[in-house]
């Protein structure tokens, strides 16, 4: 792809050559290879380059056409503008989107820190050493059917019309390890873990292994539970999965659409437990894929969604925050319809009760490790789920698997229901979060 300044000039002499006097381009070009093994044996090796481009073009009666091209020479901006342009003659009357007023604003720091790849042989290695690691870990592990390595150049740019700017690059690199059990007469088990870094080499993969071991042995002795109502703790990948489910709550379209928890007169309001913070953290040291800017160049921030249970700010484009009276927060996407989504989610104590809980001294507590079906089991516009789940019930410390069981609830409730957020957070695929007790909630079992 050409460099920012190419682009940018291309473009410019292309719309003054077509009479366009505004536009904006956003573009990404991903570079990755990922690696999946089986049984000692490189099972699949993939590698893409993949680029593309969204041109948006204002016409004089200011409504506004979209096209996407992955072709970013002289000629295919060209076309791109002309085909927008075209475009623009059927473009919405009503609520028409505009630049974000912030997209010239300057950024501290744009990311420019890639990391060099490594070797495709480095990666199956790597992969087949921590297969048959995991595989020696307990007799009744016998594979691990779901794996991969992966590594990723991400670069992102944003220009417009108006003299706006952006560009940024970035690496990322995960390991993912999902392992299961055979013996004889007993039903299959399985557990699993992630990491992430900005390169292989920092990758955490003995951690991985260990962790994917420690669960996957943990659900060997697994017995039926009674159905009943029981204080349950959620792990942070499971807590963060059932926010992601009801991230409508904090959707600014998904409001204006009334497709939302929430509606606008919600701010201010206690929603959850005072024990809780949620912010929107694009930003945290810990979100190794941080963007600086959003797909309309609107610059990144730390937003506080939930501060002491109290709702207090939504997640904005553009378009939302000019209808709403307020500042976009750097959380659109833009493509044929502008879409808002949160970024990387930061949830911990806002304050601690006097009494500490811990699973070494609760008695009979529910700990849910990972929440499954999300998408059959969420009624995200009621508030309610029920959910298949891993987990184990604790007594004193001691941990017996569940064999099989569901956890059901209203999301409302639950968050006013929480009674202990843990002081210690832990890295997700979507944001940092400790564990979060709840109080009360209804547990089928087999």
């Amino acid at each position: 792809m050409p460099n920012i300044t190419e682009i940018a000039n291309n473009a410019k002499e292309n719309a003054s050559k077509l009479g366009i006097k505004k536009f904006d381009i956003y573009g990404a070009t991903i570079d990755e290879t990922s690696v999946q093994v089986d049984q000692g044996e490189p099972k699949q090796v993939k590698s893409s380059n993949r680029s593309g481009v969204t041109v948006r073009v204002w016409n004089e009666e200011n409504t506004m056409g979209v096209t996407s091209t992955t072709d970013v020479d002289p000629k295919g901006l060209e076309l791109a503008l002309k085909t927008a342009y075209e475009a623009s003659f059927f473009g919405v009357k009503e609520n028409v989107p505009d630049f974000s007023p912030e997209s010239t604003a300057p950024i501290s720091h744009p990311s420019q820190d890639k990391a060099p790849q490594a070797p495709v042989a480095e990666l199956i290695n790597s992969l087949l050493v921590a297969e048959k690691e995991l595989l020696a870990t307990h007799e009744a592990i016998k594979g691990v059917p779901y794996n991969g390595l992966a590594q990723r150049d991400i670069d992102r740019f944003y220009l417009n019309s108006d003299g706006a700017t952006r560009n940024e690059s970035h690496s990322l690199a995960s390991i993912y390890l999902y392992s299961k059990t055979e013996e004889e007469g007993k039903k299959p088990r399985s557990g699993s873990a992630f990491r992430i870094n900005r390169s292989v080499n920092n990758l955490d993969i003995n951690g991985c292994i260990k962790e994917t071991a420690d669960k996957t042995i943990s659900h060997l002795n697994y017995e039926k539970i009674k159905s009943g109502k029981y204080r349950v703790i959620f792990s942070p990948d499971a807590f963060l999965s059932l926010l992601g489910a009801f991230s409508n709550l904090f959707n600014a379209q998904s409001i204006l659409d009334k497709q939302s928890l929430s509606n606008p007169d919600d701010l201010g309001k206690q929603i959850a437990s005072p024990l809780l913070s949620v912010y929107d953290d694009a930003l945290h040291p810990a979100n190794f894929g941080a963007e600086s800017f959003d797909g309309e160049g609107t610059p990144t921030r730390q937003i506080s969604l939930i501060e002491n249970g109290v709702l207090k700010a939504f997640l904005h484009s553009a378009g939302t925050a000019k209808r709403m009276n307020t500042q976009p927060t750097g959380n659109a996407s833009i493509g044929a319809k502008v879409s808002v989504s949160p970024n990387f989610y930061h949830v911990f104590a806002a304050t601690f009760p006097e009494q500490d809980l811990s699973l070494d001294t609760a008695e009979n507590v529910i700990l849910i490790d990972d929440l499954q079906a999300l998408h059959a089991g969420v009624k995200s516009l009621q508030g309610s789920f029920s959910l298949p789940f891993d987990g184990w019930l604790v007594n004193k410390g001691e941990k017996t698997s569940i064999e099989s069981a569901t956890v059901a609830g209203d999301f409302l409730e639950l968050l006013k229901s929480i009674v202990y957020v843990e002081k210690e957070v832990e890295l997700t695929p979507g944001g940092v979060c400790p564990k979060i007790w709840v109080d009360e909630l209804s547990i089928t079992g087999d």
